[in-house]
């Protein structure tokens, strides 16, 4: 799973593509129809995001890897790989999250719900995130994912 050298541009270019693409999508599902965000709001929010998720997604994903690293120590299962997909997402994503939504003039009531909301639903979000960030890194061949079926 760990790229070649410091640096492989598959890697980088995968992990911002499927976080671009994810946090899109589902940042705006869930400030419309859990936050009560206007679509307005909430497209300028996820505007805002992406140059933030360009910036973030490689770090965000080295981060996953190393969440990921440590609860192979204590299990090799699915259920330990889903829970530190889970935790690398929550712990990284929301404050980055709630600085997005207080940059675009959210109120703090709208910031509370979405980041809560966020978090709550990231028990599923950040395990599908994790499938897609693999998916993605088979596509774009990272090395040592596109050989795994």
């Amino acid at each position: 799973m760990k790229p070649r050298g410091p640096f492989c541009i598959r890697h980088a270019a995968a992990d911002t593509f499927a976080m671009v693409v994810f946090c899109f999508l589902s940042g705006m599902l869930i400030e419309i129809f859990i936050s009560g965000m206007s679509f307005q709001q909430s497209l300028a929010s996820r505007t805002l995001s992406i140059p933030v998720n360009i910036a973030i997604a490689w770090p965000y994903g080295l981060f996953r890897d190393f969440m990921l690293k440590q609860a192979r120590r204590f299990s090799t299962g699915s259920l330990m790989k889903n829970v530190a997909d889970l935790a690398a997402y929550v712990l990284f994503q929301s404050p980055v999250y709630a600085g997005i939504l207080y940059s675009v003039g959210a109120s703090t009531d709208q910031i509370v719900t979405a980041v809560t909301s966020n978090a709550i639903i990231s028990c599923g979000m950040g395990v599908l995130y994790g499938y897609f960030l693999d998916t993605c890194r088979r596509w774009f061949r990272v090395p040592g994912y596109y050989s795994q079926v």
